[in-house]
């Protein structure tokens, strides 16, 4: 059953009024569209939890850089509606910009160090960005549950702090990367991939697990485990680095040795698309 689509702060704020009303939690999963099987994973996830799965569609600017094009970023409400239907959502809330920031709007959520390196680096302001309208979404919907991907993992790592440290009565939930059978994480940018780049984008994370193996046969030298990163993903055909960084857990600061809770994450340019993706190698 396709869900209704909402497209004001109070048309989804009565919604959610009759559920709370009703003593039915809510859960929810922060999307900006253009979905796939990973973000209908978690809406499956948040179903699994509560009756009430709310899904917000919304392409926010505030997390564009100035050379990333808001503007072209694909907009398939209609598949959107259907894929959130088959995955058991009750409610979509697509607001438009101009509902989710009035003229005037100025106040913004700023993230620290969490935000200053890995893509953080290359996108400055992006978390801010996105703490910013995800912080608003949670004010608008009030869910007892928000779901993300693991395949974003420093943006959930951010969320998490951002809960923790601004006391937001929100359990933030990660839920595994999907990925396609040859590997791929599913992304939204997949679709931008020509035939060859596709072929060759599944290299990454072949190359992530290549650098847990060696993690888990002994080495635990941080530097010795990025250079073989780094020779694995300049292989791939037409790929270019953004970054391979083995980083803390939990700070996401550069680790130097595998010592405590450690994650490899990339960004790899693949022709034009930038695809990310991370691998935990010690818990």
């Amino acid at each position: 059953m396709l869900p209704p689509v909402v497209t004001t702060i109070a048309e989804v704020r009565a919604a959610v009024g009759a559920a709370r009303a009703a003593r039915q939690p809510i859960s929810f999963v922060p999307t900006m569209g253009a979905l796939h099987e990973g973000h209908a994973a978690l809406v499956r996830a948040a179903k699994a939890r509560t009756a009430v799965v709310v899904v917000s569609v919304f392409v926010n600017p505030t997390q564009f850089g100035p050379k990333e094009d808001f503007a072209k970023y694909p907009r398939t409400l209609d598949a959107d509606r259907a894929l959130c239907g088959d995955a058991g959502a009750s409610l979509i809330f697509a607001p438009s910009v101009a509902e989710m920031y009035p003229e005037n709007s100025f106040t913004s959520v700023e993230v620290g160090t969490l935000g200053d390196h890995l893509c953080g680096a290359a996108r400055p302001g992006h978390f801010r960005g996105v703490c910013t309208v995800v912080l608003k979404l949670f004010n608008i919907v009030g869910p007892a549950v928000a779901h993300f991907g693991a395949k974003d993992f420093q943006q959930a790592r951010i969320i998490g702090q951002m809960v923790r440290d601004l006391n937001v009565p929100v359990d933030v939930r990660v839920e595994p990367t999907v990925r396609e059978p040859d590997g791929l994480a599913l992304s939204s940018r997949n679709r931008s991939l020509s035939s060859t780049e596709r072929a060759a984008a599944p290299a990454i994370y072949r190359a992530l697990r290549a650098v847990r193996a060696r993690a888990l046969a002994g080495e635990v030298d941080a530097a010795r485990l990025e250079g073989a990163l780094h020779a694995e993903l300049s292989a791939i055909p037409g790929a270019r680095i953004d970054y391979a960084r083995v980083v803390d857990a939990e700070t996401l600061q550069p680790r130097a040795r595998l010592d405590r809770p450690a994650v490899v994450a990339v960004a790899v340019f693949v022709g034009t698309t930038r695809l990310i993706d991370n691998i935990r190698l010690a818990d």
